[in-house]
């Protein structure tokens, strides 16, 4: 690894130690509750944002991409940042990044500036998502799990109130302008923390050594690890990107209830999330998988098999949203004791999960234009059935690792 990183013990041995590591726990799961409270704030407010940049309705799967080629440069570039740099400080300037992406996103006058704004904001994002989960893993070592599934719960926090306040903003008829400014300006202040931070200790040169080693006879489960993260955050994007217009386009909301329905998707998220740390303390990170993957198979089939029941969609909306919640977690725990988390590692993990989050929302989109707003979320089944008969294999070759429980 690099100065970004920390060796397992350290900071965990003495009163001194785990202080510091209560304060960079605590400065990670901030800086995700400003990563939810940006990446929910795209759903309810995309077509607002597009009729200001006087683009058609189905570009909102162009703009869902272009927030996902963001991840995608920040998964090739930022996340290798923290093999170079005080991970604290990149992890400050994402942030900075990122409120000034929401600052300036409501003032985009074209389709092709805003796409450009969201590339930004998509970059900023993914090299903060790889900075606090690597470090983070680095920090609790292989009490990783809950700390984990922790962290996320935080990112579910801030996805949750986001569309709230971009509801309540569109109540009081003010537009998704002053939404984004107030979340600008929450987001801004969590960066001054991590100036404060003391860049976390290397590993010595051995360990760095057998990590690599580790890295190179695991190149397969890098590979499956990466795939099925393509699947699952195509899926998560797809269906967080598309149920507001879904409902409204079907009628069977009304633009606020929509936001809502959002809102309770990651409420749903949130409370999984929050119920998953006890759980990653008893069980590994398999098991969890396995359970995930059949909740969220069954709830998306619910909502396929509606028939135009809002009641249905909402009930299929809170299963998807708990049976998601820790599937990301789950995974680089996973990860982190399969091959070991640094800048590059996790940089593949993160260009496989963002190369899914573009494909799947646009993909969403042509089908919405070609057969309407109902094979979207058909989109979104089959890709969880794909992610599916990714786990087999994954489950497997990561048999041979070590893994509590499963």
């Amino acid at each position: 690894m690099s100065s970004a990183t920390t060796s397992m013990t350290n900071g965990l041995t003495t009163p001194g130690g785990e202080s510091r590591s209560a304060a960079r726990t605590a400065c990670y799961y901030a800086a995700f509750v400003a990563f939810g409270l940006t990446g929910a704030a795209l759903g309810p407010t995309l077509p607002r944002l597009i009729e200001g940049a006087g683009a058609r309705p189905s570009a909102v799967g162009s703009l869902l991409a272009a927030h996902s080629v963001g991840f995608l440069v920040g998964s090739l570039g930022g996340a290798r940042l923290f093999d170079r740099l005080n991970g604290h400080t990149a992890m400050a300037g994402s942030l900075i990044l990122m409120a000034a992406g929401l600052a300036v996103a409501p003032l985009a006058p074209t389709l092709w500036l805003l796409a450009a704004v969201l590339v930004a904001l998509g970059a900023a994002e993914c090299t903060l998502d790889a900075g606090a989960n690597m470090l983070l893993v680095a920090t609790h070592g292989a009490r990783t799990g809950p700390y984990l599934n922790g962290l996320h719960f935080f990112y579910g926090v801030g996805a949750f109130l986001a569309p709230i306040v971009v509801a309540q903003a569109a109540r009081h008829g003010e537009g998704v302008g002053p939404a984004f400014w107030l979340l600008a300006l929450l987001v801004l202040p969590v960066a001054v923390p991590f100036f404060k931070l003391s860049p976390p200790a290397a590993p010595p040169a051995s360990a760095r050594g057998d990590e690599r080693a580790t890295r190179r006879a695991s190149r397969t489960l890098v590979f499956l690890l990466a795939a099925f993260l393509f699947l699952y955050l195509g899926a998560e994007v797809g269906f967080s990107g598309w149920i507001y217009t879904y409902v409204v386009t079907l009628r069977m909301s009304d633009a606020e209830g929509a936001a809502y329905l959002t809102s309770a998707f990651w409420g749903a998220l949130t409370v999984g999330r929050l119920l998953a740390v006890p759980l990653a303390a008893r069980i590994g990170p398999r098991a969890m998988l396995a359970s995930d993957l059949a909740g969220c198979m069954l709830s998306i089939a619910v909502i396929v098999l509606s028939g135009g029941s809002f009641f249905a969609v909402c009930a299929g909306t809170l299963g998807l949203g708990l049976s998601m919640a820790s599937i990301f977690p789950a995974t680089f725990w996973l990860a982190g004791r399969g091959v070991g988390l640094d800048g590059r590692t996790t940089g593949w993990l993160l260009v496989g999960a963002s190369c899914g989050a573009i494909l799947v929302p646009w993909l969403a989109g042509v089908i919405f234009d070609a057969a309407g707003a109902r094979a979207v979320m058909i989109v979104v089944l089959l890709d969880l059935v794909a992610s599916a008969a990714i786990f087999v294999p994954l489950a497997v070759r990561s048999g041979h690792k070590s893994d509590r429980g499963l």
